[in-house]
């Protein structure tokens, strides 16, 4: 507890948290564990793209990301244009005043670093590098914590990205290929250490009792339009997704098996509606998830999971069910490879269900070895994020005799 002549320390966690991504809220509630933990007397808020559903969810103050509402959407009309550029000076003021108010900024998890779905250097990229500018000035440590990277091919990201890794006071990654990534992009990433993603910190629901006959089947489908660099193909590799996705579904329920839809973001029901429109049979069923903790009850009910969203393989793995990734990103790869699945990844742009369907079958004929290698690197998983958390905690959580100087001297 904190002494009673002491003041708190001021934490923030930064992101688009609260906006309808189940991946970017789990990864939240992991560092909210971690800090109720290891630093119970920590006051924490957020700034952040739903800051009324994260107050409701996770009970902590929070203050939305941009002063501008339409901000995501596209601005066509000369006052949207007007609106969203007056906005970003607004942000830079209101993102220096609260980074100021605190003495320590976590940005939990999330690809923060990465351009492998459609994004506008103007957008989060430019919300990143105004925290991490901010902390800079300010003395405030932003630490990025479990973040996911990959090389940027669009100049005005690239190098918005870049600086905002380069001011940032902490970094770690979710894997190997991210600190790879920065390192290419003229990041100094020789202190950068590399665990788990955070959202393996979470609790793990217990597993269904295993079946003599073959049980259900979890999809997890996205709205996948491809990456940055695929804007002018976009409609044609969605088209593709959805046709061989909406396949392979129909012959699951052809062999009699029920299938569970998954979702992983608000963007990706229409995506469910199609494939229950299109194979229209009781045995499709689409799951109602509200965080990652109902994620992992469908996948841990579920006999085998095929999955594209990351967090969705994530929660699938994490359980110990045996997965199939749809990878749209190295990230996927890097993921199954490191829970001893990597020959079981299929390309989310060119979705063959043919294909996909004979990895499915082989898949589940080891499902007993597999379920057995996850429980495996499972328990490694957990190791590691032990020692991601007391490096965060040496690393921004200074003696309060230095922390009080520091404060002191804002």
């Amino acid at each position: 507890m904190t002494p009673a002549n002491r003041t708190p320390v001021r934490v923030g966690v930064f992101g688009l948290l609260g906006s309808g991504n189940l991946g970017n809220d789990g990864s939240l509630e992991a560092v909210l564990g971690y800090l109720r933990a290891e630093h119970p007397g920590a006051v924490v808020d957020a700034l952040c793209g739903g800051p009324e559903v994260v107050t409701a969810r996770y009970g902590i103050p929070a203050t939305r990301l941009h002063w501008y509402r339409g901000e995501y959407r596209t601005a066509s009309r000369a006052g949207a244009i007007v609106g969203k550029g007056l906005g970003k000076l607004v942000d830079a003021v209101r993102t220096a005043a609260w980074v100021r108010r605190h003495d320590v900024v976590i940005v939990p998890g999330m690809g923060v670093l990465e351009a492998t779905l459609p994004l506008r250097p103007w957008g989060f990229p430019y919300s990143l590098f105004l925290l991490c500018a901010s902390g800079r000035l300010f003395g405030t440590r932003v630490a990025l914590v479990g973040v996911g990277a990959a090389a940027i091919g669009n100049r005005p990201t690239r190098a918005l990205v870049r600086w905002s890794a380069r001011l940032a006071g902490y970094r770690s990654y979710r894997d190997a290929l991210s600190r790879d990534a920065m390192r290419a992009m003229g990041v100094d990433t020789a202190r950068d250490k590399v665990y788990p993603d955070l959202a393996f910190a979470l609790p793990t629901p217990p597993a269904s009792a295993p079946s003599d006959s073959p049980g259900p089947v979890c999809v997890g489908v996205m709205d996948f339009h491809g990456g940055n660099d695929d804007r002018a193909r976009a409609e044609e590799i969605h088209r593709r997704y959805l046709d061989g996705t909406t396949r392979f579904v129909r012959a699951l329920v052809e062999d009699g098996r029920p299938v569970r839809l998954l979702t992983g973001d608000e963007c990706d029901r229409p995506v469910v509606a199609a494939i229950l429109d299109a194979v229209d049979s009781p045995l499709v069923t689409a799951a109602e998830a509200a965080s990652l903790a109902d994620l992992m009850k469908e996948t841990a009910a579920a006999d085998t999971v095929v999955a594209t969203r990351y967090h969705n393989l994530v929660c699938a793995l994490k359980v110990g069910t045996p997965t199939l990734a749809l990878s749209y990103a190295a990230k996927s790869d890097a993921l199954m490879d490191r829970m001893g699945l990597a020959a079981y990844c299929h390309p989310a742009r060119e979705v063959d269900a043919g294909q996909l369907l004979e990895q499915f079958r082989a898949l589940e004929k080891r499902s007993a070895e597999l379920r057995r290698t996850l429980t495996e690197r499972n328990l490694t998983a957990a190791r590691q994020l032990e020692d991601q958390f007391t490096a965060l905690t040496a690393a921004l959580f200074p003696a309060p005799d230095h922390a009080h100087a520091l404060r002191e001297a804002k």
